[in-house]
C-alpha cells in the first residue's frame, strides 16, 4: 500500500518552509493535487493542530497532519516531505520537525491500514535517517518500492 500512496506524485524533499503551519499546508495541497482531498481537508489539519495541539508529532522529527473524514476527503492519500530546515511544532518531546507525513481516509478501515503500514516505515531507522539526509525525492521514492 505504501508504494501506491508514496511515490513521485505525492513525495517532496527538501521543502522549504518557515513554520508548522507551511509545513502542514504544503503536505495538504499535495493531498488536494493528487485528488486524496479537498483544500478543506488542508485546513481542518492546521485548524485541528491549533486547536488540539501538536499531539501529531508522533516520534522524534516526524509530524503526522491529518484530520476527520467529513472534512474533505475523495479518497486514501498520504504525502510526505523533508524540511530543508526543521521546524518546531510545539512538542517539547519530539520536536524539532523535518519529516511530515500527511494522511487522509476515509473509514476507519482505511486508516488503520493506513496507519500500520506507515508505522513500519516511520520504525525504519534506516528510512529515518535517509529522508533527513535525501537530497532528492528519487531516493525516497526507490527506497519505498525496494521494501514494498
Amino acid at each position: 500500500m505504501l508504494k501506491e500512496l508514496l511515490n513521485e506524485d505525492t513525495i517532496e524533499a527538501n521543502v522549504e518552509v518557515e513554520n508548522w503551519e507551511q509545513a502542514v499546508i504544503y503536505g495538504g495541497m499535495i493531498l488536494e493535487k493528487c485528488g486524496a482531498a479537498q483544500s478543506s481537508y488542508t485546513n481542518a489539519m492546521v485548524d485541528t493542530v491549533k486547536n488540539i495541539g501538536p499531539y501529531i508529532v508522533i516520534a522524534p522529527g516526524v509530524a503526522m497532519p491529518h484530520a476527520r473524514p467529513e472534512a474533505g476527503v475523495n479518497k486514501v492519500g498520504m504525502s510526505l516531505i523533508t524540511l530543508k530546515k526543521p521546524v518546531a511544532f510545539g512538542n517539547d518531546e519530539y520536536d524539532p520537525v523535518n519529516i511530515v507525513i500527511s494522511l487522509c481516509a476515509f473509514d476507519n478501515d482505511s486508516h488503520l491500514n493506513i496507519l500500520s503500514n506507515l508505522m513500519n516505515l516511520i520504525e525504519d531507522e534506516k528510512f529515518i535517517e535517509l529522508a533527513k539526509k535525501a537530497e532528492s525525492k528519487d531516493e525516497l521514492v526507490n527506497y519505498i518500492n525496494n521494501i514494498a
